[in-house]
């Protein structure tokens, strides 16, 4: 009996691990993101030192600086404005079986994007 308890119990601890996405895959593949206050969704792809991203037809590439696990800098290679001069600040905030929600900013600015990532491909 307490052989099958324990049984049960590593396998419930591992069912439940494997609900969630491991952290060192999201560094790279091709994930559709939308922003939570609105229904904004682009595409982007995702190489260890590259993101293209596509939104309503425009590409648009950033190179990416992974500060830790769970937070990366976006910074685009071509700038137009001042305002795309600026990192962009991703931080993950919660991660599910496919993908992750975040909040992002840009670098010295106080207002917060939300949204999630879900990973279409493995690398």
């Amino acid at each position: 009996m307490k052989l099958i308890f324990i049984v049960l119990f590593f396998f419930f601890i591992y069912s439940c691990n494997n609900n969630r996405i491991n952290i060192l895959e999201l560094r790279e593949g091709t994930f559709e993101t939308t922003l939570a206050s609105k229904d904004v969704k682009s595409i982007a792809i995702r190489t260890k030192s590259i993101q293209i991203e596509t939104y309503n037809n425009k590409k648009d590439t950033f190179t990416i600086k992974w500060l830790n696990n769970f937070e990366y800098e976006l910074l685009k290679i071509h700038p137009k404005s001042s305002l795309d001069s600026v990192p962009f600040i991703v931080k993950i905030t919660k991660l599910s079986h496919n993908g992750y929600s975040f909040k992002a900013h840009y670098k010295g600015n106080k207002y917060i994007q939300k949204g999630n990532a879900i990973k279409l491909t493995k690398k």
